[in-house]
């Protein structure tokens, strides 16, 4: 009978099947439990708060990114062109101004001025001219328009320019137009 005892004080805590336990016992059981599961609702809620206003955030942020990368290419030359206005009003001030000169030396001059506005403009802008004659051709960076015979430059090597090229720093803008020297008729034979 000891062990029936013993038996029945260890599951005195412990419902038998079908026994309604009395309101006090059950509220200090369920009582943790329930206070456990709000809690965790409560973080779980919380935490679904701040991943959705994380979400919302990071797809402003995306937009904002959008949105400011597309006006830095729309108004990228912006800068650049502000510099080249001045340019422009001396130009047009020297078209008027030869529109009414007679000297020539003087309209020559206020071209003179304009082009080396033009050039310090590009200077500044990182663009330089490609200096062609006498240098040997480059694919690269000349543009053959044909051979001409030469006894005073190397064969391969450029005689004369007639087109400009240009570079914006290490990349090529427009290549040189170039004729490239050969040797003369009777040198060759």
């Amino acid at each position: 009978m000891k062990n029936k005892a013993e038996n029945k004080d260890e599951t005195l805590d412990q419902p038998i099947e079908g026994e309604v336990l009395p309101p006090e016992a059950v509220t200090t059981e369920v009582d943790p439990l329930v206070q456990e599961n709000a809690a965790l609702t409560a973080q779980v809620a919380e935490l679904k708060d701040r991943l959705l206003r994380s979400q919302a955030d990071w797809d402003n942020s995306r937009k904002r990114i959008l949105r400011e990368k597309e006006e830095a290419v729309r108004y990228a030359g912006e800068a650049l062109l502000e510099k080249l206005l001045p340019v422009i009003d001396n130009f047009e001030m020297g078209m008027q101004a030869a529109k009414t000169a007679t000297d020539a030396k003087a309209i020559s001059q206020g071209f003179e001025m304009v082009l080396a506005q033009i050039q310090q403009f590009l200077r500044e802008a990182g663009v330089e001219p490609i200096e062609a004659v006498g240098h040997p051709f480059d694919p690269h960076r000349h543009e053959a328009l044909g051979h001409h015979e030469s006894d005073e430059h190397p064969e391969g090597h450029v005689l004369t320019q007639m087109r400009k090229g240009y570079k914006l720093k290490d990349r090529l803008l427009r290549p040189a137009s170039v004729f490239v020297a050969k040797p003369s008729e009777g040198k060759a034979s």
